[in-house]
């Protein structure tokens, strides 16, 4: 039997990056006893004070109150013992391998009791194809939030080949609780928002390749026309490696199609450690 949403007092969240410590800040800011969990101490470090960080801007910009901080100060705690994630509710967003999701998975059920429901972050892997293996695949489901998490008001809720309703609904109200915006979608490769907005990378980086213009004459085009960021300033938000790691999982869930081709220049910079913002430098270089 799935949990009710109203029966929903701990979260767990699986992964410290950019994703994992801004969907840990929205429950424990929900009001949910959030433990948020990484193999690195050190990436725990990182994530602690991104949050500080975070909750202070919003603090300066009249977005959160000092009352909010001290809820997430209370209610958030990190560890690196993968043992301590018992919950009722598991977000995971770990790097966007399907292997490792799994065996992630794998691991949380065998830590949890039955009715604990458990949701991946993923952006663009099918979540029937995650949930192949799972003893419980219809307490499994996709809850994809968009970067930055604690801002972007959007959560696709993707609904597996196994799923229950209840589950689906329980991840809905979720959401709401988060502030978030949720909506319904059928479980595909990408989604919606990631398959439409593929080919706003993948087109700007073929126009660099082909050299028909360079990168901040293409992000300044985009801006001019409405866009609020360009697409190398957004894949450099993102993560050049992340971003290009989604348009890799699409082309080979698309059984190689053409238009999700991934960019050599883009593998380029991955293989460069130029992976944006978060370190210090991508298409453009951040102090």
């Amino acid at each position: 039997m799935t949990l009710s949403f109203d029966e929903i007092r701990t979260v767990a969240v699986v992964g410290a990056g950019t994703m994992g410590r801004g969907i840990a800040q929205l429950a424990a800011m929900a009001g949910f006893q959030t433990l948020l969990y990484d193999v690195e101490a050190a990436a725990l470090e990182r994530a602690t004070a991104a949050i500080q960080k975070a909750l202070e801007k919003g603090r300066q910009r009249g977005k959160v109150s000092p009352q909010q901080i001290e809820q997430v100060g209370k209610l958030l705690r990190t560890t690196t013992d993968i043992e301590a994630l018992q919950a009722d509710f598991i977000v995971e967003a770990v790097i966007e391998d399907p292997d490792v999701k799994k065996a992630v998975f794998e691991k949380l059920e065998a830590i949890n009791r039955p009715e604990t429901i458990i949701t991946s972050n993923t952006s663009s892997i099918p979540i029937s194809a995650l949930s192949r293996g799972l003893r419980r695949p219809e307490r499994f489901g996709g809850m994809h939030f968009f970067n930055p998490p604690h801002i972007m008001k959007l959560v696709e809720v993707v609904r597996g080949a196994h799923t229950a309703a209840s589950t689906v609904q329980v991840i809905t109200r979720m959401a709401e609780a988060m502030g978030k915006t949720p909506i319904a979608v059928k479980d595909a490769p990408g989604f919606v928002v990631n398959r439409v907005a593929r080919h706003f990378y993948l087109e700007a980086l073929r126009l660099l390749e082909e050299g028909v213009a360079d990168v901040p004459t293409i992000d300044g085009l985009m801006e001019n026309v409405g866009f609020r960021m360009g697409p190398f300033r957004l894949m450099d938000l993102i993560g050049v490696d992340t971003n290009h790691s989604v348009t890799t999982s699409m082309f080979r869930a698309f059984f190689y199609e053409d238009r999700f081709r991934p960019s050599r220049i883009q593998q380029q910079y991955v293989d460069a450690g130029l992976h944006g913002r978060k370190s210090g430098r991508g298409f453009y270089t951040y102090e």
